[in-house]
């Protein structure tokens, strides 16, 4: 039939859960890593809702040695009596029926977090199988589910009932266990990573004060990782005394807000370090927030207001003085700020960012009467008296920056010659399809612009290692020429100023040589933009350019080897008489060859670097680029493998925190 011939004939219906494994993107972002503990994070935010609601206070999750992942929370356990409407029971309408759950009120949830019914759906359609336990009101009831595809007619059938709701017996237990089987047909990978999951249910443990979750990998042999156990009665106090662990901190004890106005209730945990920077980390409903929203500009707006008028109150600023701005107050301020909101609506790219306009004056006007009354504490008059001091001279530090930024850019007017004689730009006039190498060195940069297509590939060459920003000044970051030859190619500015919509290339490419200098480089890098332009990285705009480490040639015939598994597959496949070149830079490389391994799209690979996890990330970055050398040499005998001599291999735990996906 021709394509001209559409008519509803052509309109294919998907039945129950059918529509899931045809587009899982839809549902859970992706068929990768990612996707795969998407389907874990879901059940586990069901038994987190009780948890957060007052029902639960003990979950275990486990990966189990046969791939399969269980989740168990003691609450209510999920309702087993049939449907008024559906005739089946409560528990198959949840696991069978999307759009289908008891959270779309609240009746029985205040507060959730996830898909509302449509996440435990969604992981049985995704699974190959699925066994809930239900354990409540004296007795253990069970049901499975299935899925597959009809050998005989080719019929889907997903998350169907494999067995009838059966009552197993009596039992003292409640609650719900859930254990699914990951389906690989799907996914790309149903190897769960053991540091992902364990790094999350920390990050809920402290979110939940009180709440004990149980890591258990059956997988594992060593009993220290076989085994863990998360609980933390200060909750979200002791999440940032873990952020800052590695930071000289200021205020030994944290400052703790809590509130409620209506129906929004709200607890910050604030500490101060002797930085330059600000790690800003929100949640609501146990949601990370990346991208903010009304709840942080309530907490910015009541925090910058309260903590001025204190600044007039004590004399720290006088009557010809300007207010001071909430950067300033801000400047070394490390806050866990956690907002329950009833019916929450996200936005932005992430789905990142809570956009409830009643949350923003409830947020605001509770901050603003707990740090008064905290304030009005005279035990607490030093350290108050310390973060208007510090404020002010980070004021004084900002206007010398402007000044800095200013100058900057009446240079680049009046004189662009020294950017334009680094930057090669791109022909090409729209940022999305234009690309900025940021490469190592004048040799490479120049191989790089002979080779690259200058349609829509720029070239940045460095000249030397640009500084390491970590407990740099801001106006020292501005100071230095590389960093400002960046940030005015990127168009973006900084900090503050800092415009992503002004961003001229959507992909920012850091291509440095594979060994401990580029691996440097590429850190100095990350730190930059992890600091002053963290919305680059978040937004996916930042990216590692992988360059070949070996070259193999027999005749005619040439491969280039990535990693030395591959190095071990091409000269096995070229047998004898093989000539092997070992790459020591990028500016070993002639034009064409730059191209055809590194730079052309059609060839190359790229690593996308994103912030999984803001708060390890931070952590992280401290640890390694900060001036304290304990815990970086405690860090690097821990995960370092010194056997390796040819490359530096991310260790799994800083890796999951920025997160490389191949590209």
């Amino acid at each position: 039939m021709s394509k001209e011939a559409y008519g509803a004939q052509d309109i294919q219906v998907l039945e129950g859960l059918e529509a899931v494994r045809m587009r899982p993107g839809m549902y859970i972002g992706s068929t990768s890593s990612r996707g795969l503990h998407h389907l874990l994070w879901e059940i586990v935010d069901n038994a987190i809702d009780e948890a957060s609601n007052g029902y639960a206070d003990n979950i275990i999750v486990t990966l189990h040695a046969d791939g399969s992942a269980s989740v168990f929370d003691n609450g209510r356990g999920v309702p087993v009596d049939q449907h008024p409407t559906l005739k089946i029971s409560g528990l198959e309408v949840i696991y069978t029926r999307l759009h289908a759950g008891g959270k779309f009120n609240n009746e029985n949830y205040t507060y959730s977090g996830g898909l509302h019914g449509v996440g435990a759906s969604v992981v049985n359609a995704l699974s190959k199988s699925m066994t809930v336990d239900v354990f409540r009101d004296w007795s253990h009831y069970r049901m499975s589910f299935v899925s597959y595809v009809d050998p005989k007619t080719g019929k889907v059938h997903a998350g169907v009932p494999s067995s009838a709701l059966e009552r197993i017996g009596n039992t003292r237990k409640r609650g719900t266990l859930v254990r699914f089987y990951p389906d690989d047909t799907i996914f790309e990978d149903i190897h769960f990573n053991s540091d992902i999951v364990a790094r999350r249910l920390q990050e809920l443990a402290y979110l939940n004060r009180g709440l004990q979750i149980s890591f258990i990998d059956e997988r594992q042999t060593d009993p220290k990782l076989r085994e863990r156990a998360f609980l933390y009665e200060g909750g979200i106090i002791d999440y940032v005394r873990y952020i800052n662990r590695e930071k000289t901190v200021l205020n030994e004890n944290v400052i703790y807000l809590e509130g409620q106005k209506d129906t929004t209730i709200v607890r910050a945990a604030i500490q101060y370090n002797d930085g330059y920077t600000e790690s800003m980390f929100s949640y609501v409903n146990n949601i990370p927030t990346g991208e903010g929203g009304t709840h942080e500009t309530g907490f910015k707006t009541a925090f910058t207001k309260v903590m001025n008028d204190y600044a007039r109150k004590t004399g720290t600023l006088k009557d010809k003085d300007d207010n001071l701005s909430g950067e300033d107050f801000r400047e070394g301020l490390t806050c866990v700020l956690t907002t329950m909101v009833k019916n929450p609506q996200f936005e932005g790219q992430t789905k990142g960012k809570l956009g409830n306009s009643e949350v923003r004056p409830a947020v605001e006007a509770i901050i603003t009467e707990k740090l008064q009354d905290w304030l009005d504490n005279l035990k607490n008059q030093e350290l108050a008296t310390q973060i208007t001091a510090k404020a002010y001279k980070a004021a004084q530090v900002r206007e010398a920056a402007r000044k800095t930024r200013d100058n900057a850019r009446k240079a680049n007017q009046l004189d662009a010659a020294p950017l334009v004689g680094k930057l090669a730009s791109a022909r090409g006039k729209k940022p999305e399809d234009n690309e900025l190498f940021i490469v190592e060195g004048d040799s490479a940069g120049g191989s790089a612009k002979q080779g690259r297509d200058s349609r829509f590939q720029a070239i940045l060459p460095l000249r030397g290692k640009p500084l390491n920003v970590e407990k740099k000044r801001l106006d020292q970051v501005l100071a230095n020429e590389e960093f400002r030859s960046l940030i005015t190619a990127l168009g973006t500015s900084i900090d503050e100023g800092f415009h992503l919509s002004s961003l001229k290339y959507h992909k920012v490419i850091i291509l440095s040589d594979a060994d401990q200098d580029g691996a440097h480089i590429r850190a100095i890098l990350l730190t930059f933009f992890f600091r002053y332009m963290k919305d680059l990285i978040a937004a996916g705009h930042v990216y590692i350019g992988m360059p070949p480490l070996y070259r193999i040639q027999k005749g005619t015939n040439v491969w280039y080897a990535y990693d030395d598994k591959e190095l071990d597959k091409f000269t096995k496949k070229a047998g004898k008489g093989y000539i092997l070149q070992r790459y020591k830079g990028l500016g070993e490389m002639n034009p064409e060859q730059l191209w055809d391994t590194t730079m052309d799209p059609a060839k190359r690979k790229l690593m996308q670097v994103t912030i999984e996890d803001a708060a390890e990330a931070d952590r992280l970055v401290t640890i390694l680029m900060g001036d304290r050398v304990e815990p970086r040499r405690d860090y690097i005998s821990l995960y370092a493998d010194f056997n390796r001599q040819d490359t530096f291999e991310v260790p799994a735990e800083a890796a999951n925190a920025l997160k490389e996906g191949v590209m």
